[in-house]
């Protein structure tokens, strides 16, 4: 995948903290061999790869994005990071015993894959840091309408992506590639092109939370929509909410369209109200760079 990280400052109005604890699984689960290296290309591109037979590569990652990963955190989740860590890039090569599966459609629970990437992060990058409870500024993600109508580009999923992703695994074990998506539709899972959005086969909470590194803010899903869903979304991104995108928009995307916020009301009949909540932020106390291979 394609992607650009920056992480910002944040400002925390309040916090609840909670004694310090290096945060990391209860049972350890480790890969079973791994290879971390830097990567001094310069190149922007970052790829992240999770492949049958428990291998787990990332090409030209910051330590951020990892963190992010094992953790499950938005950037703005992340606080007491040193800069190296969004700029030094890093190649992994790791393998675990077995093949774990990957987490099921919807799934809020860390799989066999981010705790050994928690514990390695924990072992190679000595990561030490404890989690707060912080009353932030959030968006409720909720119907626009009173009569609870939803826009003309969503309906109901057409795919069952937890039988999709066991058939894909098994297709894998004898060298085939079974793919649901395509580079013009996303039948599973969440897809950011630059302003168009295609999101396919999962919950609502699942968009929710991708939109929350898109509005730097956390985004809860109070719709009541149940299920899972399709859809696609168009808008212009607003570089003065996002001074991290650098990138020229798709020619596809009208750089006078829309916004987020307004592209949601008229294409999914949904919107985001703003209020405040408790945000699960992440602290690191200490990380260092990793001694070489």
């Amino acid at each position: 995948m394609r992607r650009a990280i920056v992480l910002a400052g944040l400002v925390f109005l309040a916090r609840a903290e909670v004694p310090a604890q290096t945060p990391g699984p209860v049972a350890p689960v480790s890969f079973e061999a791994a290879s971390v290296k830097p990567n001094a290309s310069g190149e922007r591109n970052t790829s992240v790869r999770r492949l049958p037979g428990g291998r787990f590569t990332a090409t030209n990652v910051p330590v951020a994005l990892l963190v992010q990963m094992a953790y499950q955190l938005q950037p703005f989740q992340m606080q007491g990071a040193p800069a190296w860590l969004r700029s030094d890039r890093f190649d992994i090569v790791a393998r675990m015993e077995g093949d774990p599966p990957p987490p099921p459609v919807g799934s809020t629970e860390p799989d066999a894959v981010m705790l050994a990437l928690q514990t390695l992060l924990a072992d190679r990058f000595k990561l030490s840091a404890h989690w707060e409870t912080q009353d932030l500024p959030i968006y409720a993600l909720v119907r626009a309408r009173p009569d609870g109508k939803l826009g003309p580009n969503i309906r109901p999923a057409a795919v069952d992506c937890t039988a999709a992703a066991a058939a894909s695994g098994a297709a894998a074990k004898e060298g085939k590639t079974l793919n649901p998506n395509t580079p013009d539709r996303v039948s599973c899972g969440f897809r950011n092109s630059r302003g168009r959005i295609m999101f396919g086969g999962y919950p609502m909470s699942f968009f929710a939370n991708g939109l929350a590194n898109e509005v730097a803010r956390s985004v809860v899903d109070r719709t009541g929509l149940a299920g899972n869903w399709d859809f696609e979304l168009t808008y212009t991104r607003d570089a003065v909410r996002r001074p991290d995108v650098t990138d020229t928009a798709p020619a596809n995307v009208d750089p006078d369209g829309a916004s987020l916020f307004t592209a949601l009301q008229e294409q999914l009949g949904l919107k985001l109200d703003s209020t405040k909540g408790p945000v699960r932020v992440l602290v690191i106390d200490r990380i260092d760079q990793p001694m070489p291979d």
